[in-house]
């Protein structure tokens, strides 16, 4: 690959390529019958002289990059861009776009540009040049300036909210009768907010729009092509941008990967489809430990432990450490916990004692929701801890200042947005599909498959994008992903025709590069160094060390930018929190 010349920052811009390539794919529905990049000389509104002025004038913007925060290394710069609202009249409203940087530790071994997205959606981005720093090899290091960004809408980059409350957040609701007329008005009801709250800015936050701001950062940096590391939905935004841009994508790395066909609804409906075989793997796995778990000497035993123990808590609560455990509580955790045998039966066990009136630990539940018990105090505590971060210089006040739903509220915008086709309008069809799946897959069916405020959403502005091209990139799966099942990976993989996968068997958890295992981490750095893809899929065995990076790596944890716990990526999704966990 040839190595580009000119440095982040430079004036060196390469505009026209930008016009090509953005007005190109701008074209709306009832011109591009498809989701898939038009060629240069298809019509588009954003193709007219006047347009193509308009976008000039971003592509020259010069980003004022500064220190990020007081105490933030100071090699580590962000600044602020202006990008178009809506592409297609890029004449219109701005936005903001937060960005950041960490240059090549070695210009002459310099590259090019590395940008990343750590999944959501509704993720902060702009602090992954530091997460990076300390995770990709030196070599890696020296060949890229590491670019961060908040896709639109979230964090710095003009963040939403929907004024949504706690409660409101809960989204992943298990089905019951007496529950759902409520369930439905609390769809409706956030559906409604964010479009009182967010409406002008709502239809454009989409994944095809966040990759066309990855087109002009992309320009405004001077550069002809970015690489990539995108991680859960990050998978999805970097094979939208191979779709919209082929010809600008370069290095290419796709970490636990989204299936393009079942954005949105299909996606989350894999939940409860992946964690069935995960469940049967478990009940295995404990069985053949029954002397030292003691929940049953068959898998059969097993599962009727467990679904014992959900039962007796549908009836009455089960306490532990003075806090009510749910039966849907224990589905609903249980949904993630499978993917990882040990902590799973660990958990298990403590619910065993509670249930029989011993005591137990709430500690051994992380393994549940990430937290002992959900997040009820979440908005108190991330308070808090964002003032003691702006106190330690670590957060500035503006960063600390973002609405408390931004998270959620963003995820909506995309989950919702991107494709309303996949969201029926008719509430009664929610009911009878959470129904049906509660029979198919009873840890999570009823979770996945019920109403959302998705069936209140408003009409995409675009159709979704069809994944179908051949630009070089490397996909990344554990065959035990609890997010993003290994079918997921599978199909993105046959999508991107010109992509080798690293498939890790026996891989547990959600987020593989880096984790210490010399199979997928060696594969990934020949990539990111070399721009070679290797000839032929690759299949890595995981170890007990790399299992166990990855789950402490999806455990609710502490961002370079946050004082406080649970903003660790959970990517695709967000973590559901288990809000019902407990009685109400």
């Amino acid at each position: 690959m040839r190595r580009s010349s000119s440095r982040s920052g430079s004036r060196n811009r390469s505009w026209p390529g930008l016009l090509l390539g953005v007005t190109a794919t701008l074209a709306p529905a009832l011109t591009v019958s498809t989701a898939t990049a038009a060629p240069p000389s298809a019509p588009s509104v954003a193709s007219s002289p006047a347009a193509q002025r308009a976008l000039e004038r971003y592509v020259q913007q010069k980003p004022q990059w500064k220190r990020c925060a007081a105490n933030s290394p100071v090699e580590f710069e962000c600044a602020t861009i202006k990008v178009p609202l809506d592409y297609r009249r890029p004449g219109g409203k701005q936005i903001d776009l937060a960005v950041s940087r960490i240059r090549s530790t070695a210009p002459d071994k310099r590259h090019g540009v590395l940008l990343s997205n750590p999944g959501g959606p509704g993720m902060k981005g702009r602090y992954q040049p530091m997460i990076l720093r300390g995770k990709l090899p030196e070599a890696a290091l020296q060949k890229f300036d590491l670019i961060g960004f908040d896709p639109r809408g979230v964090g710095r980059s003009s963040p939403i909210s929907c004024g949504l409350g706690p409660e409101e957040e809960e989204w992943l609701r298990p089905y019951k009768e007496k529950t759902f007329d409520a369930d439905v008005a609390w769809a409706r009801d956030v559906a409604h907010k964010c479009k009182e709250k967010a409406g002008d800015l709502l239809p454009h936050l989409t994944t095809r729009n966040t990759a066309r701001d990855m087109d002009l950062l992309r320009a405004i940096l001077g550069e002809k092509k970015i690489s990539y590391l995108g991680t859960s939905y990050g998978t999805y935004l970097g094979a939208v941008y191979t779709q919209l841009f082929p010809g600008r994508a370069d290095r290419f790395v796709l970490d636990s990967a989204v299936d393009p066909a079942r954005a949105w609804r299909g996606m989350i409906q894999w939940w409860a489809e992946g964690a069935e075989p995960a469940f049967d793997r478990w009940t295995e796995w404990a069985a053949g430990r029954a002397e030292k778990y003691g929940l049953g000497d068959t898998s059969k035993e097993v599962g009727r432990t467990l679904w014992d123990l959900v039962a007796q808590a549908d009836e009455k609560p089960i306490v532990v450490e003075g806090k009510p455990v749910t039966g849907d509580g224990i589905r609903s955790g249980m949904r993630e916990a499978a993917f990882t045998p040990q902590a799973a039966s660990e958990a298990v066990v403590e619910l065993k004692k509670a249930a029989a009136g011993k005591p137990a630990s709430a500690k051994r539940l992380t393994a549940f929701s990430g937290s002992a018990f959900g997040g009820s105090q979440r908005a108190g505590s991330e308070k808090a801890g964002s003032e003691r971060a702006v106190a330690e210089g670590t957060l500035t006040a503006a960063e600390a200042e973002v609405p408390s739903d931004n998270v959620m509220a963003s995820l909506f915008a995309v989950v919702c947005g991107d494709n309303s086709a996949a969201w029926s309008r008719d509430p009664e069809s929610y009911r009878r599909d959470a129904i049906r799946d509660r029979g198919r897959y009873p840890l999570f069916g009823d979770f996945a498959s019920g109403i959302k405020p998705c069936a209140f959403w408003g009409t995409s502005v675009e159709p979704a994008t069809v994944v179908n091209n051949r630009v070089g990139s490397l996909i990344v799966q554990n065959e035990w992903d609890p997010q993003t099942p290994l079918p997921s990976g599978q199909a993105l993989h046959t999508d991107l025709k010109g992509s080798k996968m690293v498939t890790v068997l026996g891989g547990e958890g959600h987020g593989i590069y880096p984790n210490g295992n010399a199979c997928t981490d060696g594969t990934v750095n020949e990539y990111l160094l070399t721009g070679r893809l290797p000839a032929k899929d690759v299949t890595c065995r995981a170890t007990a060390d790399s299992n166990a990076k990855a789950q402490k790596n999806q455990k609710q944890g502490v961002l370079p930018e946050a004082a406080f716990p649970g903003r660790a990526p959970d990517r695709f999704g967000v973590r559901s929190q288990h809000p019902r966990l407990h009685a109400p």
